[in-house]
């Protein structure tokens, strides 16, 4: 979906919103929604049987009651009241009744009836009382279960699967979904399954009562039960569009909320409000739908149960008058068929509730039934600690089927401890090489080895445990910096070696100038710091994390001159004595690495170090000649624009503590001019790109 056109000067903009891609189950699973339901949610009850054979007890208790009430009342106006007995009662019941009322009299056997239906009464509440508390329990319990496995299903997916998505989306199957589940299981369902019970129990009755009008009354339920299976399939597909509507609300307000920056820079808020209103009118139509199928459903029902409670008082009427029934039969009998019609009654009255409630049960059982694409082989084992050597052998890679290839037959090598950037033009699949080695994704052809093992091989956390990523927007979350840095440490980690990793990322100065210093806490995403403070966080973070290989994708990308600086110097200390993958349009942090790697059409178009590469004058050449050119300063720069890695890092460790150290100024001051012109983006890398390839 995209966003609505914009006014005049504004282009259309393109589309922001892809259609969800909900993972769809086979065509039976489909065609049995409450069936698929049941199957997925039960593994979820293990441990709650004892609680549910209680609940179920206390219910089948309620229902005794609740069919044990009228009888009271029934006898009052049959053998007090009335004062005969009909011609069907046998003499000998006949007589202990006769005998009953003369010893207790009129006035007792009317107070004994009247203290019958309060304690009958009192029962069923009681029961009643602890059924709902017990199926309650259990439903919270249950779901409980649910959230949490849903959770950890949704952080464990592949990549592949996340970027189908939207967060909103997923976020509200998490939430909303789930806490709908939870409300409906106590207020519809648990009522609904006490009513099946009722409605067995008073049936049973009603056929050892009178039989002739039991069937009676069963003559509408074929018209009852076609209007509620026609009914339920509209409300059904009515409720999954409604909550499919309300995720793609949730997915525009959580993407609008999250860029809240750009929005109102690009000056977008109309717009997304229009799109916002659009998605909730077509939510609230759903929403009107359901709740106009659901009421029609109610009153055909209720039109139905009046046809047959006037059939059985007709023919009823007729058996009293011709004494082969007491008027307190009928009368329990009408109260029974009141009552046995109620499960039906309730169903219409919660159909759109379960309806939604079944479509959320869906909407989560396409999340835990989606398998993810990267899993560990059988008989994976825990990775061994990691030299450094890295492998990129034979790489065929494509995002999907339907995509172009990114990679075919890229073959690179790593020694340990190598720095190695990689450059090239924008979207050649540079950064594709950083989600390949963490195990994101899976190549089609090829393997990613280290130290001579296929990372398959090993289970997938024990590898990526041992690589640490710099991206470009570095991660930060809405809790003190304290936590930040410590969270993806794995292990306990005391203040010395916080403080150490922040003075080595050039990070404790601004730290400690923070109001509550480590405890400071900071904005979701990092909000509340600039970007090289975010990036000297993330940096202290990987350094707490003693990662053997180490992977920079654009990590100086969007940092004014003197935070990029600063962020290199850290930079250099953390790859010190590490291997280092540097994914990077920075030609003057490139040139800094022990070996530069230039990547164009799906593989290694040349490999070597900086000034072999000028001296070879290819494709990197003619980039490196057209980045100095454009920042004017001739043909003539070489690769003394930086200090290396190594030798900067080595002598900045032991002096680590300050923002803007001699050695960061030293290794940034010539190509600080340049950086900017050389991250190559846009239109201005696809021209260096067609000049390198011309070269």
């Amino acid at each position: 979906m995209s966003l609505p056109s914009l006014p005049a000067p504004w282009p259309a903009l393109p589309s922001i919103h892809p259609v969800i891609a909900v993972p769809q189950d086979n065509k039976a699973a489909s065609r049995h929604p409450i069936r698929r339901v049941l199957k997925r949610f039960r593994p979820f009850m293990k441990g709650q049987g004892p609680l549910l054979a209680g609940s179920l007890t206390a219910l089948l208790l309620s229902t005794l009651m609740r069919v044990a009430e009228p009888w009271p009342l029934a006898f009052v106006i049959d053998h007090v009241l009335g004062g005969k007995t009909g011609s069907h009662e046998a003499p000998a019941a006949a007589g202990w009744v006769t005998g009953m009322v003369a010893d207790l009299g009129i006035m007792g056997v009317i107070v004994l009836a009247g203290v019958s239906v309060v304690v009958f009464a009192a029962l069923r509440a009681l029961a009643g009382f602890l059924s709902t508390v017990g199926f309650a329990r259990i439903g919270n319990v249950v779901l409980s279960r649910v959230r949490n496995v849903l959770y950890n299903r949704l952080l464990r997916l592949s990549l592949a699967f996340h970027q189908r998505q939207r967060s909103g989306d997923l976020a509200l199957r998490l939430v909303n979904d789930v806490g709908q589940l939870r409300e409906v299981t106590v207020s519809a369902l648990l009522p609904m399954l006490a009513n099946v019970f009722i409605l067995v129990g008073m049936f049973a009755v009603m056929f050892m009562l009178n039989w002739r009008l039991a069937l009676l009354s069963l003559i509408p339920l074929p018209v009852m039960w076609f209007s509620a299976k026609r009914s339920s399939k509209l409300i059904h597909e009515a409720s999954r569009r409604q909550r499919t509507r309300e995720g793609s609300l949730a997915a525009t307000a959580s993407e609008s909320m999250s860029a809240i920056r750009t929005v109102q820079s690009l000056v977008l808020e109309d717009s997304f409000s229009r799109l916002f209103h659009g998605n909730d009118g077509q939510a609230a139509h759903a929403d009107m739908n359901t709740k106009r199928l659901a009421a029609g459903l109610e009153r055909s029902i209720d039109l139905l149960v009046a046809v047959a409670t006037a059939l059985v008082l007709w023919q009823g009427a007729l058996q009293v008058l011709a004494g082969a029934l007491t008027a307190g039969d009928l009368l329990v009998f009408i109260s029974y068929l009141k009552n046995s019609m109620r499960p039906v009654r309730e169903y219409a009255k919660y159909a759109g509730r379960l309806s939604k409630a079944l479509a959320s049960a869906e909407r989560i059982s396409d999340i835990l039934e989606e398998k993810p694409d990267i899993i560990d082989r059988k008989g994976a084992k825990t990775a061994p600690a990691f030299e450094g050597a890295v492998h990129f052998r034979d790489l065929h890679f494509s995002y999907d089927a339907e995509s172009r290839s990114i990679f075919h037959g890229l073959d690179l090598v790593l020694a340990p401890r190598e720095h190695v950037a990689v450059v090239g033009p924008s979207g050649i699949g540079k950064s594709t090489l950083t989600v390949l080695l963490l195990r994101l994704y899976d190549p089609q052809k090829g393997s990613v080895e280290i130290d001579g093992t296929d990372i398959r091989h090993w289970k997938t956390a024990s590898v990526r445990r041992q690589i640490g990523l710099l991206p470009q927007d570095a991660l930060l979350f809405a809790a003190s910096v304290r936590d930040n840095l410590t969270c993806a440490a794995g292990r306990e980690v005391s203040d010395e070696e916080i403080i150490a990793a922040a003075k080595m990322a050039n990070a404790h100065d601004f730290i400690m100038a923070l109001p509550e210093g480590y405890d400071t806490v900071i904005g979701e995403r990092g909000a509340t710091l600039s970007g090289g403070q975010r990036q000297r966080l993330a940096i202290a973070r990987l350094a707490l994390r003693h990662c053997p290989v180490m992977v920079l994708d654009e990590p100086t990308t969007g940092l004014d001159r003197a935070s990029e600086a600063v962020v290199r110097h850290a930079i250099e200390r953390l790859i010190d004595n590490r291997t280092a993958l540097m994914i990077t349009h920075d030609l003057d942090l490139a040139a800094g690495a022990d070996r530069i790697v230039y990547v164009d059409q799906g593989g290694i178009a040349e490999s070597g170090t900086h000034d072999e590469l000028l001296a070879r004058k290819g494709p990197y050449a003619a980039l490196w000649q057209l980045h100095r050119k454009a920042v004017g300063e001739g043909d003539g720069a070489t690769a003394n624009t930086t200090g290396t890695s190594t030798g900067t890092s080595t002598g900045g460790a032991a002096g680590a503590g300050t923002d803007t150290s001699a050695s960061a100024s030293a290794s940034a001051s010539a190509g600080e001019a340049a950086r900017a012109s050389s991250r190559g983006t846009g239109p201005e890398t696809a021209t260096m790109s067609s000049a390198a390839q011309r070269a």
